[in-house]
This record gives structure tokens, C-alpha cells and sequence, in this order.
């Protein structure tokens, strides 16, 4: 027994998962983002953080419902409304984890810079250091889900260490006049929270991160739902502390300004030095972003190779038990969009990519939280709470999930749109191959 569970994740490394998917370098310029709008950004934090306790409360009660489920998000659509429709929320989040994970390299090589500024005017060794970063987290990832695990709990132990300095030491330097003006934005107040709330939405994407590699998590329908709801405790807690204190000690006409709020915040307190350990939090906090997705990347395509909706050849696995193929032609993937990044004439298209892989972060959390109203009523008697809490959650998921790809902005729904739709045709390809298969 031993030998078959350590290999696994247990609880806390699930929970690092979790947690270093969602806090990624992009939360140490958030507070800068959110400045401009005055501090009813703090109810921007909050109402993002309420409507994704409902979300991940739909995919803590999905991993028991629909137990040892490779695919997290997938899995569950295909389970409620078929092949095609788990087919598209599967394309799109492929798409959208590349894409995140050339951004989040790139937020990498910008906090290495610090240290080594030739890397802000260089782009030929940022391109280097880029794809390094790739390649070494492919090949730990490549190595096993054991390693990858123990790589995700070191950098989100570390991450988080610079972040809880600055959130907790913070709330002694404060100073209760940077919280004025509330409402800065000259929109109304719905209008202020709305835009808050969805720049807050982003960073608690990767909530559902713990339910994608089931199959390797230790006791996954006790391991999953804990370790998806203590990794929303804690990044919620890391962000509001954060924010309330960063607000607090940089004056707002300064801190909307600001390029790094958390190291300049770190300066107040601590003196110039306390630059660069805050900087180093950035760069850690990428890498483990990155070591988190880039195990997603290839369970992703595992799954849907397993139900033969993509290539055979993303289901090979190594003697360790990973999915090697997905993870090599995906970090490829990777690669290419990061270099675009760097090469003049490309960095338009490469900001184009994310625009359109903003859309499908989201419609994963469309589906499943139908999906969860439904495989409910169908499987009556297992212990995810009464019909009517589960109903409850389930549509107020639902509404969160309008609501937040709604507020991503017209652009971005209809490019995504089209994304997904792009999919088709390979989907029908598929679908008539896994179909001759069938009746050879």
C-alpha cells in the first residue's frame, strides 16, 4: 500500500497545487492595477472571493460525485452532456493553459530582472532564460507526479513567505488616510465593484487545479474537496491582507503608479534591501505557477486521449507514470507563444492569444456548474448536502460564472467564442475516426 501512495499527492501537496496555480507573479501587480479605482477594489477582492467559494464548492462536490475523474473540468462536463460538449471545454483550456503558461514565463523572466537587468533589454537571453525555465519544469514534470508535487509545496511554501511579511507586518504600517478616496474611478458604484471584481477574478483562476490529476491524488474523494477549499482560504487570505496592507502604506496618487507595489511596500517597511527578497517572491511565485500548469498541461490531454476525443499519443506515459508526450509537445507549444512575446511584429498576436484564452478559463466554470445541478439530482443518495443547498450552489455558481465572462468584456467573449468553435472541425474529425474504430 505504501508503495502505491507515495507516489500520489496527498492533502497538502494537493493543496500547494491549488494554491500555486492561483498566486502566480501576477498577484504581486495587482494591488497597482486596483489602485486607480480607490479602495472599493477590498470589495472587489470580496465579491470575486464569494463567487468562487461557490464555484469551488461545485468542483469539491463534483470529485465525489463523479470520483477518480482524470480531467478535472472535462471530465465532469463530459459526464453530464456528452463527448462534444466536454470536447470544447477541453479544447479551450488546453488552449488557454499555453497560453497562460508563455504569460507566466514571461512574468518569470521580468522578475529575474532585478537581479539581472541585462535580462530587461536583452531579448535574446530572455528568450534563453525563458525556455529554460520551460524545459527544466518539463523534465521535473516528466519525472513523476511525486516530483513535480514535491517541487509545487517548496515554491508555494516559498511564495508565500515574502507575501504573509508583507500582508501581516504590513497592517502595522498603515495609515488610514491612503484608504481615501473610496470610489476614484468617476464610475458609479456598480460600475467601480464590477470592474474590481473581475481584475480580482483572474487571480483565483486555477481553484479547480486539485481535481485534474485525480487519479494521482491520494484518497482523492476526501483529498480533493479539503484541498480545493483550503487552497481558496489561503490565497483569499493572502490576497485581502495583501491588498488592505499595500493600500494602506503607499499613498494612493503613488501606488497606481507603482510597477512593483509589493516590493516598493516592502522598502517602507523593511529598507531598500527588502527589494530584492520581494523580488525574489515574484520569480518564485512564477516558477511555481509554472511547475503547477505545466503538470496540468499534460493531465489536460491525458484524460481526453483516454476517452480517444484527442490523439492517441497524449495517453503515452513513462515507466514514473507521466504523460510525457502531452507535456514535450505542449511545453513546445509553450515555447513558441513565449517567443512571440520577444519578437517584433509577433508581440500584437502573442497579446492576442491571451485575449483569447481569457474566455476559455471560464466556460469551464459555465459547465460544470450545470453540470454539478444535474449529476446531483441524478445520484441522490451520496454526501454532497440536500437538494436544495446543492441547487442553491449550484445556481449561484451558475449566475458568478455569467456574470464573470460577461464583465471579460465584448472583444474577449467573441474571440473566444470563435476559439472555441475552431475546435469543430477537429472534433468531428475525431469523432468520425473514433467512429471507423468502432465498427472495424
Amino acid at each position: 500500500m505504501a508503495e502505491t501512495t507515495k507516489n500520489k499527492l496527498g492533502l497538502w501537496t494537493s493543496t500547494s497545487l491549488v494554491v500555486g496555480n492561483m498566486i502566480g507573479a501576477g498577484v504581486f501587480l495587482v494591488p497597482a492595477a486596483m489602485a486607480s479605482y480607490g479602495s472599493i477594489s477590498l470589495l472587489g477582492w470580496i465579491f470575486s472571493a464569494v463567487g468562487m467559494f461557490f464555484i469551488a464548492r461545485v468542483f469539491s462536490n463534483l470529485s465525489v460525485l463523479v470520483p477518480k475523474s482524470e480531467g478535472g473540468p472535462y471530465a465532469y462536463t463530459r459526464a453530464a452532456f456528452g463527448d462534444f460538449a466536454g470536447f470544447l471545454v477541453a479544447w479551450g483550456y488546453y488552449i488557454s493553459i499555453a497560453c497562460a503558461n508563455a504569460a507566466i514565463t514571461i512574468s518569470f523572466v521580468s522578475a529575474l530582472s532585478t537581479f539581472f537587468p541585462a535580462l530587461a533589454t536583452n531579448a535574446v537571453l530572455s528568450v534563453l532564460t525563458g525556455l529554460g525555465a520551460i524545459w527544466i519544469l518539463a523534465w521535473i514534470n516528466i519525472s513523476g507526479v511525486a516530483v513535480s508535487g514535491r517541487v509545487q509545496l517548496v515554491t508555494t511554501a516559498l511564495k508565500l513567505l515574502p507575501l504573509f511579511v508583507i500582508a501581516i507586518g504590513g497592517l502595522f504600517f498603515i495609515r488610514i488616510e491612503n484608504f481615501h478616496p473610496f470610489n476614484s474611478s468617476g464610475d458609479t458604484f456598480y460600475g467601480a465593484l464590477s470592474t474590481t471584481a473581475t481584475i480580482a477574478l483572474f487571480s483565483f483562476v486555477g481553484v479547480e487545479s486539485a481535481t485534474i490529476p485525480a487519479e494521482s491524488v491520494q484518497d482523492p474523494v476526501k483529498t480533493i474537496p479539503r484541498a480545493t477549499m483550503l487552497g481558496l482560504f489561503i490565497a483569499t487570505l493572502v490576497y485581502l491582507l495583501g491588498s488592505v496592507s499595500i493600500m494602506g502604506i503607499i499613498p494612493h496618487n503613488v501606488l497606481q503608479h507603482s510597477v512593483t507595489p509589493y516590493a516598493d511596500a516592502a522598502v517602507i517597511m523593511y529598507g531598500s534591501n527588502a527589494r530584492y527578497w520581494a523580488s525574489g517572491g515574484a520569480a518564485i511565485a512564477a516558477f511555481g505557477a509554472l511547475n503547477g500548469w505545466t503538470l496540468i498541461q499534460g493531465q489536460v490531454p491525458y484524460a481526453i486521449s483516454k476517452d480517444k476525443l484527442f490523439p492517441a499519443f497524449f495517453g503515452w506515459k513513462n515507466k514514473k507514470g507521466a504523460p510525457y508526450a502531452g507535456i514535450v509537445l505542449t511545453s513546445s507549444l509553450v515555447s513558441l507563444f513565449m517567443m512571440m512575446n520577444y519578437t517584433q511584429g509577433l508581440v500584437a498576436q502573442f497579446k492576442f492569444l491571451l485575449l483569447l484564452a481569457t474566455l476559455t478559463t471560464l466556460v469551464p466554470f459555465l459547465f460544470c456548474s450545470a453540470a454539478y445541478v444535474l449529476i446531483r439530482f441524478e445520484k441522490k443518495h451520496l454526501p454532497t448536502g440536500g437538494w436544495l443547498s446543492s441547487l442553491l450552489v449550484g445556481c449561484l455558481a451558475f449566475a458568478y460564472a455569467i456574470w464573470a465572462i460577461a464583465g471579460s468584456g465584448q472583444s474577449t467573449v467573441y474571440w473566444g467564442f470563435l476559439l472555441l468553435m475552431a475546435g469543430i472541425p477537429f472534433y468531428v474529425w475525431i469523432a468520425y475516426k473514433k467512429k471507423k474504430d468502432v465498427e472495424g
